[in-house]
C-alpha cells in the first residue's frame, strides 16, 4: 500500500459518475492538492448515480428539471456523507437551497457549443434531423435553420455520439468544454460566438458545500477563480431576473474584457427565443464585476420586449418549478 492510499482524506468530493463528471472531479481534486500541498490521497472522490442519468428517453424539462442532476448530491451533502459537490455549473438550478453555497468556481474552459456532424450551421444538410434536448439549442437552431427537424437526444457524451453514429440524427451539439475535458475536441466544430450564443454558465465547474461549514469553505476558496465567478454570478443573476428555467430558451454570453481597463468590465449579450425559433429578441449590457443593476435592467428590457411566443417561458413563478 503506497503512502497516498494510506492518507486519511482531508475532503470528500461528491460527483455524478458519468465520465465527464468524473473528469471534472479529478480536475478539482488536482487543483485542491496543488493549492494545499496535499498528496493525491488527501481528496476522495465519491460517485453517485444522479436521477438525470437514469431517465434518458425524455427531455429534462419533462421529468423534473435541473434538480435531477443535484438532488442526490444535495442529500449526501446534507447527511455528511460528502464534504463538497462538484457540478457542471450550467446544470445547477438558478435558485439553490439556502444551506448550500459555492466557495469555488474553477477557471472557465471553452464556453462554446460544438457542432458534431457538420462544420457549421450553414453546412447542416437541408432538412437534417438534429438531436438535442436543450430548449436553447433547439430554438436557436430553428431560428437560423427552420428547415431542420429537432428530435430529443439525451445521455452522456458517449451515448449521444453513439446515437449519432447509429443514425438517430444527422447532427448534434455538445459543449466544447466537455469534449476538451474528455480529450475528444476533434469530434466537433466549435461555433463562433457571433453566430451562436452559448448557455449561461457553460464551461464552468462549480464546487458547493454547506454554508455553515467554515473549514471546508476555506479549503475550497483557495481554488476559486475570481474572473469566472464574476461572469457566472452575472449570468445567474440574469436567469433569476428573467425567471428562466430548464424550459426557457435563453442564450447568454458574458465575457471579461481584454487588457486594461477593459479587464475590469464585463460585457453581456443575451437572446430569448420562442420554442419553435420563429421569435427572437436580443439585448446587451456592459458593467463592472459585481454590479448587477445593469444585468437586472437588461432582463427587464428583454421581458418588456418579449413577444407572445416568448413571454410565457420567462415568468418569475417559473423559479418554483425546479429550473
Amino acid at each position: 500500500m503506497n503512502e497516498a492510499s494510506r492518507t486519511t482524506p482531508r475532503i470528500r468530493l461528491g460527483t455524478r459518475n458519468s465520465p465527464l463528471a468524473m473528469a471534472q472531479a479529478v480536475e478539482t481534486a488536482a487543483r485542491l492538492c496543488a493549492a494545499h500541498g496535499w498528496t493525491e490521497g488527501a481528496v476522495e472522490l465519491v460517485p453517485v448515480l444522479a436521477s438525470g442519468d437514469k431517465v434518458l428517453d425524455r427531455p429534462l424539462s419533462e421529468i423534473g428539471g435541473k434538480a435531477l442532476w443535484t438532488k442526490e448530491l444535495d442529500q449526501w451533502l446534507g447527511e455528511g456523507r460528502i464534504d463538497a459537490s462538484v457540478h457542471s455549473a450550467k446544470d445547477v438550478e438558478t435558485i439553490r437551497p439556502s444551506e448550500f453555497h459555492f466557495p469555488a468556481f474553477l477557471p472557465r474552459a471553452d464556453r462554446r457549443d460544438s457542432l458534431v456532424g457538420a462544420a457549421s450551421i450553414a453546412a447542416i444538410p437541408h432538412g437534417a434531423i438534429v438531436g438535442t434536448s436543450a430548449p436553447r439549442r433547439a430554438s436557436q437552431l430553428l431560428n437560423l435553420r427552420p428547415d431542420c427537424k429537432v428530435v430529443t437526444f439525451r445521455g452522456n457524451v458517449a451515448t449521444r455520439l453513439g446515437k449519432l453514429e447509429a443514425g438517430e440524427a444527422d447532427v448534434t451539439f455538445l459543449a466544447a468544454a466537455g469534449l476538451e475535458r474528455l480529450g475528444q475536441s476533434a469530434v466537433g466544430h466549435p461555433l463562433g460566438q457571433d453566430e451562436w450564443i452559448p448557455a449561461a454558465a457553460q464551461g464552468v465547474i462549480a464546487i458547493e458545500c454547506l454554508a455553515a461549514n467554515a473549514q471546508v469553505t476555506a479549503l475550497l476558496a483557495a481554488i476559486d477563480h475570481a474572473p469566472t465567478r464574476a461572469e457566472l454570478e452575472a449570468e445567474r443573476a440574469l436567469l433569476a431576473e428573467l425567471g428562466g428555467t430548464c424550459h426557457s430558451p435563453v442564450a447568454v454570453l458574458c465575457q471579461t474584457g481584454d487588457g486594461e481597463p477593459a479587464r475590469s468590465r464585463l460585457s453581456m449579450r443575451a437572446a430569448l427565443f420562442s420554442p419553435d425559433g420563429t421569435e427572437r429578441i436580443e439585448g446587451t449590457a456592459d458593467f463592472a464585476p459585481g454590479d448587477h443593476a445593469p444585468v437586472r435592467a437588461l432582463a427587464a428590457d428583454l421581458l418588456a420586449r418579449a413577444t407572445p411566443g416568448i413571454a410565457p417561458h420567462f415568468r418569475a413563478q417559473n423559479l418554483q418549478n425546479g429550473g
